[in-house]
């Protein structure tokens, strides 16, 4: 993981590296053109790959982004489970609770000798693709260490991608993932939904504490449209110090100081937004316990009072 986080903290360079390992491009299929499954479609012609099949449910077929999608990367739009998808790849983006149900589905429609299948679940792993494993093909899980959100896809350079699996499944999943100038990482099945935790901390509940904050600032008195030209210098040098040294070395503020009377304040004034004062204990407990706060005991019982 040092070079991916090598490359996260240089700056993004355009453009992504080709293929150069056959004379015929690899063919992909990709099932559930969401978010994650748009961003992949859209970057592996980039990278030297063709896609040739997108695959839809039903409903979602007619919809006009996946229309365009389809119409984009010059692939065939099909109902998801309907016909075969004659391709190298298969690559299920749909979400985790559909994985197993969508492999039991697909088994049904083809011969699967030969083929490759991937799932990018987080927290799930490669077994839940055992009924396209039972008929022939090789399957592993490859996740991308990235968020995936309405609007122009993200890069991929620079991006860690855990895979595991059958070796022949991830060994193609080292070649695409280096194609897109990520790099790879070798996960455990049994860490896996410690892993996907692991990358909720790092985005999602970013975003959660951002809403947190907001709430904050509107309790006092600060307009919304003000809120992220006040935080982002704050923000960008908290993240920049943190990669830089590390989390010790980034902590600052009251807590740090050991300044009790400032978090009772803080508290105390806090109750007018409840959940936000739930999530500032359950933070402050946490760097009571994991970084270095001054006068540690006192600020613990306090915090404890206050629960």
């Amino acid at each position: 993981m040092t070079a991916a986080l090598n490359r996260a903290k240089s700056a993004i360079l355009p453009g992504v590296p080709k293929q150069s390992h056959s004379s015929r491009p690899l063919t992909v299929s990709i099932v559930g053109p969401g978010n994650l499954g748009t961003a992949l479609a859209l970057t592996l012609p980039s990278a030297g790959y063709v896609v040739k099949f997108i695959a839809a449910r039903a409903k979602g077929i007619t919809s006009r982004e996946t229309t365009c999608l389809a119409r984009r990367v010059k692939a065939r739009l099909v109902t998801l489970g309907k016909e075969p998808l004659d391709s190298d790849l298969i690559w299920i983006t749909v979400p985790d609770d559909a994985i197993a149900a969508t492999a039991l589905r697909l088994a049904r429609t083809q011969d699967w000798q030969g083929k490759i299948v991937f799932h990018s679940s987080g927290a799930l792993t490669s077994d839940d693709l055992a009924p396209l494993r039972e008929q022939g093909a090789k399957v592993a899980s490859v996740h991308p260490g990235m968020t995936f959100v309405r609007g122009p896809a993200p890069q991929m350079l620079g991006v860690a991608f855990a895979v595991e699996g059958d070796p022949a499944a991830t060994r193609l999943a080292k070649r695409i993932v280096a194609d897109f100038g990520g790099t790879t990482y070798a996960i455990n099945k049994r860490n896996k939904v410690l892993y996907h935790a692991f990358g909720s901390f790092a985005s999602p509940l970013v975003i959660a504490l951002m809403a947190s904050l907001e709430r904050v600032a509107k309790a006092a008195g600060i307009e919304h449209d003000d809120v992220k030209a006040m935080m982002l210098p704050l923000l960008r040098q908290t993240l920049r110090n943190y990669f830089q040294h590390d989390a010790a070395s980034a902590f600052s503020g009251p807590l740090a100081r050991g300044d009790v009377a400032t978090v009772r304040r803080h508290l105390e004034e806090l109750k007018a937004v409840p959940e936000a004062r739930a999530v500032y204990i359950a933070l402050a407990n946490a760097a009571a316990k994991n970084l270095p706060v001054k006068n540690r005991k006192a600020m613990q019982r306090e915090l404890k009072s206050r629960e």
